[in-house]
């Protein structure tokens, strides 16, 4: 299925010069990946966790290393001591928010309203450092977003997104997708990411239907056993009691089935997302990237991948993550404009100008 879809893969071509279309790639195997994650996975448990930053390392820089572009793959740079610091300067702010929020509750609120510029200030080095560890045919990338731009993208984005239901999810991650896609770079040259409303409310839309179907579905489902119920034990020797526990296992299996199904109508979303953002990501104002992923086949695959690792207690964890690695890349690409050796050259030398500047200190992973 995937190999067909990519086969229909096609990208805009470029009018004003010769261009050529790039899909990425992902070459990983599960076989390969299990032996990676069971090790990190031993070492976090006899470790308390501390291993997990890192288990992050040695996990990014497999899959980063499995993807590939025109024949090179991409490189994850971070140490574990880095992402550990993020990680323990993240936990101890929420151990004093905690403390203060249960011994002194004014100043418990006073951090809350803190945090609206602390978290925003944190997923802006957090994007930063993830930027200028990653880098491609040597050259690093590096993000320039502030603590504003993260403020409007990731805080009043999802206030939005909470006060109106869902309806402003659209303005939210189009907020987002402006945010980091047009304050990354590559080599000192600049990516710009404006991704329409159209196809962003196309795919809420979508998701809302499916989940008003679901809804009534699984509705109809409740109402009819619960209506069906007493005639059926009536009929039998039931216990008064066991009928009220009954009752109460339908209504909860009835919500837990209606919060499943709602998740499956968030995974249609995010894959209407990720189109939308990819297809709208320009570089150096003329090289064009595309992404063409099927909602129903994303979802599909992500479903069958919970279930697989589920079942198997999680030891098909690695096969169901390379699987959706291998989707996505296989059906994402970019449209270069011109001699994609002479890009290369321009981009390599003026990253040579810029890129000590920033590699002496690379900052912290905070987890955002």
């Amino acid at each position: 299925m995937v190999v067909a879809e990519a086969a229909s893969f096609q990208a805009t071509p470029a009018r004003d010069a010769p261009s050529d279309f790039h899909r990425f790639a992902f070459m990983g195997s599960g076989k390969e990946y299990f032996g990676i994650w069971i090790v990190n996975v031993l070492l976090t448990i006899v470790t308390l966790g501390i291993y997990s930053a890192w288990a992050k390392v040695r996990r990014n820089r497999y899959f980063y290393g499995n993807t590939v572009l025109l024949g090179r793959a991409f490189e994850y740079h971070a140490k574990g001591k880095q992402i550990l610091i993020g990680r323990v300067i993240v936990f101890s702010y929420l151990i004093v928010y905690n403390l203060l929020l249960t011994f002194v509750p004014i100043a418990g609120i006073i951090l809350i309203l803190l945090s609206l510029f602390f978290i925003p200030w944190l997923v802006a080095r957090g994007l930063r450092f993830s930027a200028r560890v990653t880098s491609y045919r040597n050259v690093r990338f590096d993000f320039v977003g502030g603590s504003g731009g993260a403020f409007k993208a990731f805080i009043l984005g999802g206030f939005l997104t909470v006060v109106t239901a869902g309806l402003l999810a659209p303005l939210a991650s189009r907020w987002v997708g402006r945010y980091v896609g047009s304050n990354m770079r590559f080599g000192g040259k600049a990516f710009e990411t404006n991704p329409a409303f159209g196809p962003l409310y196309r795919g809420l839309f979508l998701a809302i239907g499916l989940a008003l179907a679901i809804t009534l579905v699984v509705t109809a489902i409740v109402m009819g056993t619960l209506r069906a119920a007493p005639q059926l034990f009536e009929s039998t020797a039931f216990d008064p009691a066991d009928i009220q526990i009954w009752h109460w296992i339908v209504i909860v299996a009835g919500y837990v089935v209606t919060a499943s199904l709602y998740g499956v109508v968030a995974l249609f979303y995010s894959a209407a997302v990720r189109n939308a953002v990819w297809n709208a990501t320009v570089f150096d104002g003329k090289h064009r990237f595309s992404s063409r992923l099927s909602r129903g086949r994303y979802t599909l695959i992500a479903i069958t991948n919970l279930l697989a690792t589920i079942v198997s207690l999680g030891l098909l964890r690695p096969w169901a993550a390379v699987r959706m690695a291998r989707y996505k890349w296989a059906l994402t690409g970019v449209t270069v404009v011109g001699a994609v050796g002479t890009l290369m050259s321009e981009i390599e030398a003026q990253s040579s100008a810029v890129g000590a500047e920033f590699m002496d200190f690379e900052g912290f992973d905070f987890g955002f």
